[in-house]
């Protein structure tokens, strides 16, 4: 019986044995021929199904556009390649198994949460969360078409304290696919919302897809995951999965292009620089990295050049930049076109800052020049606070301005050539309790969190400001936070000091849009973040608190700010409109 054998022993799994023939035990006619599976975001081909290396170089290449198949378990994959090497590749994946019945992995307890199957109304949240972390999302209709293979199991995680779905996994059941006799599953498209601050999303699915197929009697699960990813391969490891001879073949295709063009000498610049250099090279412009440190770049279409830094470039003239550099210089400009700020002030003396914040009570207090947060403290109440922050401010420009407190939702709204691209809610980095976990140990595991869904530019500064707004809220930095308590441990939105960004383009209310392209059009500034605060997104109350001439362009999924970006500095590169489809007679 094929049970009995050792699912990691290559000799005796026809699944890992991808040279020469078979082991003599297992029947090739018993399984279906030539199987592949709809996952939704693409097919996942079984190669140990496939009778040649032609035949499966034929499927792989029936690739629609748009999807992303994935062949796994092929008998000489270097064969299969050489069939048609202009068109596969060989995907730069490692695979993982776990042993069933060897590793008795439990079902998570759901403590603040709901694991469950996908329904039909979560594909619209599982996409976004698709998108967010990179991936295909799934084809229309997939999860209310009744189209799905049988074969393909989606479990979602929801989370009681946000009301959302914050993560998914896909599971593939081999002996519904191609009736595998070694009686296997794989695991595929583990996604967890960059966003969510519930710890262990990623770990409990895959605890729930294992147990579920161990009920089934199946023998191991299988999975393939990025050389580079440390953080997933570190989850895999602790909970048993074991490295085994599995190769994975993928067509190329524009989605698949980083993993088979190899490096670049861009590869250094961060997520702002990365997400517009891409963009520019798919449409074949000529990019020259200048300095990646910074992000300076160069970009060269035709007889035309633009130089750029981020999504700051010789198309922002300098007086457009001097206006947003200098928040007083912002606020009057903004003023004199008859847009709503909060009320401003200079700190010029003990006596004019205690009359400030009688008046309001709640203040910021920030550096009057600067950018990404830094110096900025909100929600002050006491002249000892006050204080602390201007000497803080003063660190990164001698000039401090004082701002009344407006309260509401901190939204983003970025202007590319004066028309609105993308809006998104931005919320302060926060953390919710597991019942066994210090403060301290959740900001560091979100931070990391953070960290890794941004290539390194959102984290969570362990500093006095985090424990500021910590014992603010009744807590210390070694207080065990009860399940499901959520705790915002910053005051500030920035991403740089580890806030989170939702997009709500869809629910900006048409004023709101006129507004911000207006305030733009007083700018004279051609690319454009505005900060904005507003008691209700819906609504048309508002103040523009910030513009930021140097607006970080990613993150805003799945609004097109980078092709919006390259239209603007080279519109005959823009892609032409679909024509409309004319009505039949």
């Amino acid at each position: 019986m094929i049970a009995s054998h050792n699912p990691l022993d290559p000799t005796q799994m026809a699944s890992l044995k991808h040279w020469g023939d078979p082991p003599p035990h297992l029947d090739l006619d018993a399984m279906k021929p030539e199987a592949w599976v709809d996952c939704g975001w693409g097919r996942l081909l079984l190669g140990q199904t496939f009778t040649s290396p032609q035949a499966l170089a034929d499927e792989l290449r029936r690739e629609e556009e748009g999807r992303r198949d994935v062949a796994l378990y092929i008998r000489d994959p270097h064969v299969a390649i050489a069939v048609a090497p202009q068109h596969l590749f060989l995907d730069p994946s490692h695979t993982y198994r776990l042993d069933l019945r060897r590793h008795r992995i439990e079902p998570p307890p759901e403590e603040g949460y709901t694991l469950r199957e996908a329904r039909a109304e979560d594909e619209a949240t599982l996409n976004r969360i698709y998108r967010a972390c990179r991936m295909v999302p799934l084809r229309p209709g997939y999860l209310t078409d009744g189209q799905r293979d049988p074969a393909v199991i989606l479990l979602v995680v929801h989370d009681e304290a946000s009301d959302q779905v914050v993560g998914t996994v896909t599971g593939v059941d081999h002996v519904r696919a191609c009736r595998c006799p070694e009686q296997g599953a794989s695991l595929w498209s583990l996604a967890v919302d960059p966003q969510a601050t519930r710890p262990g999303v990623g770990e409990a699915l895959v605890r729930a897809l294992a147990h579920h197929y161990r009920a089934l009697g199946r023998r191991y699960l299988d999975l393939s995951v990025m050389h580079d990813n440390q953080h997933a391969i570190a989850l895999y490891e602790k909970l048993g999965f074991e490295r085994v001879p599995v190769y994975c073949v993928k067509h190329k295709n524009p989605i698949n292009e980083k993993l088979f063009t190899g490096p670049d000498d861009c590869a250094e610049v961060n997520i702002y620089a990365r997400i517009l250099i891409d963009e520019a090279r798919r449409r074949g412009i000529g990019v020259e990295l200048q300095d990646a440190e910074h992000g300076f770049f160069r970009l060269t279409h035709g007889g035309r050049t633009v130089s750029c830094r981020e999504s700051l470039t010789d198309l922002t003239s300098a007086v457009a930049m001097s206006r947003c550099d200098d928040k007083r210089v912002t606020r009057k400009v903004l003023a004199a076109a008859g847009l709503r700020l909060p009320e401003q002030a200079l700190v010029r003396n003990e006596a004019q800052v205690a009359a400030f914040l009688h008046r309001h009570g709640r203040i910021v207090v920030k550096p009057a020049r600067g950018e990404q947060g830094r110096g900025v403290k909100v929600d002050l109440r006491t002249l000892d606070e006050v204080h602390r922050a201007i000497e803080e401010a003063r660190a990164h420009c001698d000039d401090v301005i004082m701002e009344e407190l407006v309260l509401g939702q901190d939204l983003r709204i970025v202007v590319i050539d004066y028309q609105v691209v993308a809006a998104a809610t931005r919320r302060p980095a926060e953390i919710t309790g597991d019942g066994q976990t210090t403060v301290r140990e959740l900001i560091a595991k979100q931070s990391r969190r953070r960290e890794a869904a941004t290539a390194g530019e959102s984290r969570i500064p362990m500093d006095a400001e985090t424990e500021r707004c910590v014992h603010a809220a009744g807590y210390t930095m070694d207080t065990v936070l009860s399940a499901g308590t959520v705790l915002p441990v910053r005051k500030t939105a920035n991403l740089h000091t580890g806030g989170t960004i939702h997009d709500v383009t869809d629910q900006l209310h048409p004023e709101l849009r006129q507004v911000a392209e207006q305030a733009a059009r007083a700018l004279e500034i051609p690319v454009v973040g505005f900060d904005f605060m507003v008691p209700d997104l819906g609504g048309t109350e508002y103040a523009i608190i910030e513009a930021n001439e140097r607006p970080g362009l990613a993150n805003h999924e799945p609004q097109p700010t980078a092709e919006r970006f390259i239209d603007l500095l080279f519109p005959q590169t823009r892609a032409a409109p679909l024509p409309e489809m004319k009505e039949s007679a």
